[in-house]
């Protein structure tokens, strides 16, 4: 017989009598060490009792399985993990290697592949969880291959970079040597990161402060030296790891924060040269809902642009970083275009360069979703209204000395018969002005399009329609396409067979689908 108890206290005890006088005896116990974890609360036994469970006040599930050699011993085992609340954001990082993800659980995730030696399968895990916030995550742009901003419940931006200790657990989780990942020198990489005591931001840990806790206990000269500023340890993954790990040791140091909004951020935006970064934040009047841009070298405030009424939802650069397009709850759109450089100004200047009023738009509810195709022709808004609609185009010349372009819907609108909530316009393929447009419903249906420019009544064309037990339970919240052929993890990007698409949703879940080009008509 035995017994398995969970307890606050952050401990699993296994209990079995004693053969001769019948007394409860703890046998084992286990549990974690450091981070918020908060205990346990609730456990089970495997059927063979050859291993044991936890689950934690995060939603983590702690797993250890008996030592078959030393049945004494108990290893802590790799366990499936994620948001426990909604999950507002996600972007794949540069190289498509990995995605970084935000929540209303008040974390920023990272999650890749792994890629075990001589094993064919390949598993996604979180990897890191590089911040750890005290208000609700809204939004993420990456600025870099290990370089992020990020918004939430709160008037700040905040940039964060890797630590050198991730990129080598990244490097050996996925099976990409570190000299692939690191192309230019980074000696100066901290080695981690750590929130101090009564701090809120999440400080650089270099080599030698980590070492700073074995000093003898006859040098303290003040009571604060007997407590250690440093509670990073960094460790040698070779697979993913565990839920204490996560909390403690994979944050990555906050480097910048952006000051300048009035009201909570609501998303962020970046170029594709990742020089820029458009932010936005929730806004009732005029004054607040405008889009302010900032500088990536300097981190100062480039511009602010200026025309809707109510929040600004969602904003995206063009692929080739002419235009930048912001959609609003407000039922309209605005595409601001890059100035010619002038040689006096290092930085460049946007202007309004096309718009929707109440004459011209053809969205009757909130837009909440745009992005552009990967020529930067079109753009595609997707609304409450339930209707998807394709702009453009946008690289015809404004004939004249007149300031605004005229864009119109440049095709037929979708009906899709829910609100819209995200779209997605795969950039890696395209032929013959056909395009792949992915879209998520506020039901959180995903179903894949093809549109093509030929302006005829039968412009869109149904791809998939993901089975719904594949997709998400509630509200679809953003779609990313990789920006890569092939699958992350696998060896298969020459041959272009295979798309990938995450997914993130209010149920709090993330997806990634394997897409076969083969269900597109091209």
């Amino acid at each position: 017989m035995s017994l398995l108890s969970a307890s606050m206290d952050k401990t699993m005890i296994l209990w079995e009598p004693d053969e001769e006088t019948g007394v409860w005896l703890e046998q084992v116990r286990v549990g974690e060490v450091g981070g918020n974890t908060l205990g346990f609360y609730g456990c089970q036994f495997s059927p063979d009792k050859s291993m044991i469970l936890a689950h934690a006040f995060h939603g983590a599930l702690h797993l250890w399985s008996r030592n078959p050699e030393k049945h004494e011993e108990w290893i802590p085992q790799v366990v499936m993990s994620g948001h426990f609340n909604g999950v507002q954001g996600l972007r794949w990082d540069p190289e498509g290697e990995f995605i970084i993800t935000v929540g209303t659980d008040q974390t920023t995730r990272l999650f890749a592949p792994w890629k075990r030696s001589g094993q064919r399968q390949v598993t996604w895990h979180e990897i890191a969880r590089p911040q750890v916030h005290g208000y609700d995550m809204q939004c993420i742009a990456m600025i870099g291959r290990f370089q992020y901003v990020s918004g939430a419940d709160e008037k700040v931006l905040r940039v964060f970079s890797a630590t050198r200790n991730f990129i080598e657990n990244f490097s050996r989780i996925s099976n990409i040597s570190v000299d692939k990942i690191l192309l230019n020198d980074h000696s100066n990489l901290p080695e981690g990161a750590t929130v101090p005591a009564l701090g809120l931001s999440n400080k650089a840990v270099f080599q030698g402060d980590s070492n700073l806790q074995s000093v003898q206990e006859e040098t303290f000269n003040s009571a604060s030296d007997q407590y250690p500023q440093s509670y990073f340890q960094a460790h040698v993954l070779t697979e993913p790891p565990t839920e204490d790990h996560l909390l403690q040791n994979t944050l990555w140091p906050e480097v910048q924060k952006l000051y300048g909004h009035g009201y909570e951020i609501f998303a962020v935006a970046c170029n594709s040269a990742r020089t820029i970064i458009a932010s936005v934040c929730k806004a009732s009047k005029k004054e607040h809902a405008v889009i302010i841009l900032w500088s990536t070298t300097s981190w100062k405030q480039i511009q602010c642009l200026s025309f809707h009424n109510l929040t600004i939802t969602q904003m995206a650069f063009s692929p080739d970083d002419k235009f930048l397009l912001a959609v609003s709850r407000d039922r309209n759109w605005s595409l601001w275009r890059k100035q010619e450089e002038i040689p006096t100004e290092s930085v460049p200047k946007f202007q309004l360069y096309a718009n929707t009023d109440k004459n011209t738009s053809v969205h009757t509810r909130i837009i909440w979703s745009c992005d552009w195709t990967p020529d930067s022709k079109f753009f595609i808004t997707g609304s409450r209204d339930k209707k998807v609609i394709v702009w453009g185009d946008c690289q015809v010349p404004v004939m004249g000395e007149k300031m605004y372009a005229s864009i119109k819907p440049f095709s037929t609108p979708l009906d899709t018969e829910d609100s819209v909530t995200a779209v997605s316009v795969n950039q890696v393929i395209s032929s013959h002005e056909s395009y792949i447009i992915a879209v998520g419903l506020d039901c959180g249906k995903i179903i894949l399009y093809t549109w093509q420019n030929n302006s005829t009544p039968n412009d869109w064309i149904k791809g998939f329609e993901m089975d719904q037990s594949l997709c998400h339970t509630l509200t679809v919240k953003q779609l990313c396409w990789r920006s890569k052929a092939g699958r992350a993890g696998h060896d298969d990007s020459h041959n272009g067979e295979w798309l990938q698409l995450a997914s993130c949703g209010a149920d709090h879940g993330v997806k990634i689908f394997n897409v076969n080009k083969s269900i597109f008509s091209f």
